[in-house]
């Protein structure tokens, strides 16, 4: 059973930074591609940065200036670095994951990438404070 973790989550000040994690476990193979959303309330739900098990790393424009996605192999755990959080940032965070590659080379923006999604964590709250 695959199943996605996500922590890291909290109450931050603007200008501050988070590192959000999520676990992965019960992936059958080492083939994937793994990616971070965020949702608001009343809005969809949007790829913040992925992470393909071939090494690709991709994160979206709109954030490409204060987000790193990293991987802890070892750990079977990826990373999603923000920095310079603004009210803005504020939403639930999730992670997911689907076990093939094709999603790997999807538009992140589009719904296409984000129905390609198998397998989701729970979430994570992110709360910047001005």
């Amino acid at each position: 059973q695959v199943q996605l973790v996500e922590s890291g989550g909290g109450s931050v000040q603007a200008g501050g930074s988070l590192r959000l994690s999520c676990e992965l476990s019960g992936l059958s193979g080492s083939i994937y591609t793994m990616a971070w959303f965020r949702q608001v309330p009343g809005k969809e739900r949007q790829a913040v940065a992925k992470l393909c098990s071939s090494g690709f790393k991709y994160v979206v424009d709109a954030f490409k200036e204060r987000v790193t996605i990293s991987n802890r192999y070892t750990e079977n755990t990826v990373d999603l670095q923000i920095d310079g959080l603004t009210p803005d940032d504020t939403a639930t965070y999730y992670c997911a994951a689907v076990e093939d590659l094709s999603a790997c080379s999807y538009d992140s923006r589009s719904n296409t990438f984000r129905l390609a999604m198998k397998y989701w964590g729970k979430g994570t709250l992110v709360t910047i404070a001005s």
